[in-house]
């Protein structure tokens, strides 16, 4: 790994902080109870792609959307539900780095408290020391910084590309999720 994710956070564009925050909550979607259909991120993602036109109107449905599901069953859908409603309305470098700084430990926290056995704390991953962390929060570490390096290399395929690594990160979180619950 050649920068840790703390300094490609640090590098990205308001964009890139939007995209990331962005991909660490929908990654983390399906802690919620009931799990959002996937659309409910659809007009934000658009707006991501978009830029700061739209952003702050779409962002309010997003949080309208999810308020509507009634309280979080548990601390898990509470972190999530913060992720969305934490995030900055106004398109602005600093505002989006907090909340992509945010969301990027709240997400490695999350999938930590699903993996029995990981001793790695979230602060240390980041930092680029990932000792102890189990594949769980390793697999969301090395997403987290992939998607960050699409993004700052650029191109017309980022956003796309981001789409697609954070799909495969909420099926691992479904899954996760889903034998969690049977075996309660």
């Amino acid at each position: 790994m050649s920068q840790s994710l703390v300094e490609l956070i640090e590098h990205a564009d308001e964009r890139g902080l939007a995209a990331s925050a962005l991909a660490c909550l929908d990654r983390c979607l399906p802690l919620l109870d009931p799990a959002p259909a996937d659309e409910v991120l659809r007009a934000l993602w658009a707006a991501v792609a978009r830029g700061e036109d739209g952003w702050a109107g779409r962002l309010a449905e997003a949080q309208d959307t999810v308020a509507r599901d009634g309280e979080p069953a548990d601390d898990e859908g509470a972190l999530v539900r913060r992720m969305l409603g934490d995030a900055p309305r106004v398109w602005a470098r600093e505002p989006l780095a907090r909340w992509a700084d945010a969301c990027s430990l709240t997400a490695l926290a999350l999938h930590q408290r699903l993996e029995p056995g990981s001793s790695g704390t979230p602060e240390r991953c980041r930092a680029g020391d990932p000792d102890g962390a189990g594949p769980l929060v390793d697999g969301e570490l090395r997403r987290q910084i992939r998607i960050l390096e699409v993004l700052a290399a650029g191109g017309a395929g980022g956003l796309r590309l981001t789409r697609d690594i954070t799909a495969e990160g909420r099926r691992v979180l479904r899954a996760v999720v889903s034998r969690r619950a049977r075996s309660a």
